[in-house]
């Protein structure tokens, strides 16, 4: 399965997680291409969250230094909570974030092993 296949597949998963616990979600059309907003956003009763999804078999998940401050900006002008989505194979899916991001010559990352430290699943965001 490609990459955008595999992506795609993981948000459709992550709407139907949301709705399941009674949330409103749009999922941004074109989200990957421009970078401007992230994938998914969920509502429900004046809570909102902003995710950008990512499905990647790997030891650690990186975004570029443009797209990251694209959602930066974005977030500052909503004032919704951005986090980064990352489902693992096998293991689910983890929220972080995204200052808790770190900086590197080639974006922002963070690794597996720090992402699973932090242990935030589903359950931990929609306290």
């Amino acid at each position: 399965m490609t990459g955008y296949g595999k992506g795609a597949r993981g948000e459709r998963e992550l709407i139907h997680l949301f709705a399941e616990k009674g949330y409103s979600v749009i999922r941004a059309a074109g989200s990957g291409v421009a970078g401007e907003c992230p994938d998914l956003l969920v509502f429900k009763r004046g809570t909102q969250y902003a995710f950008e999804c990512k499905a990647w078999k790997s030891s650690r998940i990186t975004i570029d230094k443009e797209h990251y401050s694209a959602l930066k900006r974005w977030e500052e002008n909503t004032g919704i909570t951005t986090m980064l989505a990352w489902r693992m194979d096998r293991l689910g899916w983890f929220f972080i974030y995204l200052g808790e991001l770190e900086e590197n010559p080639s974006g922002y990352s963070c690794t597996k092993s720090r992402v699973l430290e932090i242990g935030r699943r589903l359950e931990d965001v929609l306290r």
